[in-house]
């Protein structure tokens, strides 16, 4: 690596030992944060295995103490770094392209992936703070 100050190189190795940076808190989400990432979303989407709909969860969300229980899942999957199985699961649906001559082939497919509703808030919240 050039070391443009000095004008020379200096050999890095992979084992070097890299400066060490405080870390940052993460700061607990908000009920506004989750409750705007729920209001995006579309109540015609088809719900995944868990068969929550997002018009479902947004009507259990107009609840504040049901809101507040669903921040205090976010932020616990945050602070002790678990993101719970059920969250993982995950069905597939196989849909045919219409006006297709033949379905011989897969390319005529579209293949979709429905993940567990309340998961995929949680990435929706998580992704908006990145």
């Amino acid at each position: 690596m050039f070391n443009s100050a000095q004008n020379c190189y200096i050999n890095l190795s992979i084992l070097d030992e890299l400066p060490s940076k405080p870390i940052l808190e993460w700061l607990p989400f908000s009920n506004k944060k989750v409750k705007s990432a729920i209001i995006k979303c579309n109540d015609l989407s088809t719900p995944g295995p868990d068969y929550i709909s997002w018009k479902h969860l947004k009507a259990v969300t107009k609840n504040k103490r049901c809101l507040i229980n669903i921040v205090k899942i976010v932020n616990v999957c945050i602070n002790i770094g678990y993101w719970p199985s059920h969250f993982k699961m995950s069905s597939s649906i196989i849909i045919s392209k219409p006006n297709k001559a033949t379905y011989n082939f897969l390319k005529v497919f579209y293949p979709i992936i429905l993940l567990n509703t309340l998961g995929k808030l949680i990435e929706k919240v998580i992704g908006k703070r990145f």
